[in-house]
């Protein structure tokens, strides 16, 4: 079970920010025991590939935090960041002790789908929002929420792998956001304009 909601909290910081917990899982499987890495998924841990992965960071951290570009910027990672939750869920040990059946162990596709689905939901809910904020605060939130979510993408990775039970309540947090978000979004496209 934990090995699932370290996967499940993983997806959901790759919605967020897609290179984050790459970054951590493959740092962290470098130095540390925390994070061992399946075969296959060695090359997450190269020093070389790491770099490439923080210069994709730097310029998305730079990217979001400028209004309208941040919306450009959200197209493009509709697909990167799905990609990224697919990867860092089979990376981590989620995906083998997700289930002990060796249907699982054949069907490995399974956790690149449900890390997929995870970020990609997280990933409609930003992209969903950020217009709403860059709107409503005439693009000075931009920087300011794009910021949370960076934040918000490191610390659910760290969570996620030190202390797994805790991604029950950011779950819990994201799904009462996203009804927030949802009833923003309403409320806005019925206003008169």
């Amino acid at each position: 079970m934990f090995a699932t909601l370290t996967g499940i909290g993983l997806s959901t910081a790759a919605g967020l920010n897609a290179y984050i917990p790459l970054l951590v899982v493959g740092v962290l499987a470098n130095l540390t025991d925390k994070v061992k890495l399946p075969d296959g998924y060695a090359w997450l841990s190269n020093w070389g590939v790491l770099a490439v992965i923080a210069v994709l960071l730097l310029a998305e951290v730079v990217l979001d935090k400028i209004p309208a570009v941040d919306s450009v910027n959200d197209i493009i990672q509709t697909a990167v960041r799905p990609a990224s939750g697919g990867v860092v869920f089979s990376a981590t040990s989620a995906a083998a002790e997700l289930d002990q059946s060796t249907w699982m162990t054949e069907n490995p596709w399974l956790s690149w789908l449900l890390g997929i689905v995870v970020a990609l939901a997280v990933h409609a809910l930003k992209s969903t929002a950020r217009p709403v904020v860059n709107v409503g605060t005439a693009g000075v939130g931009a920087p300011v929420v794009s910021t949370m979510e960076d934040a918000g993408s490191l610390g659910v990775s760290l969570v996620a792998i030190f202390l797994p039970l805790l991604v029950i309540l950011v779950l819990i947090a994201g799904a009462l956001l996203a009804w927030w978000v949802v009833r923003k979004v309403r409320r806005r496209r019925r206003a008169p304009s």
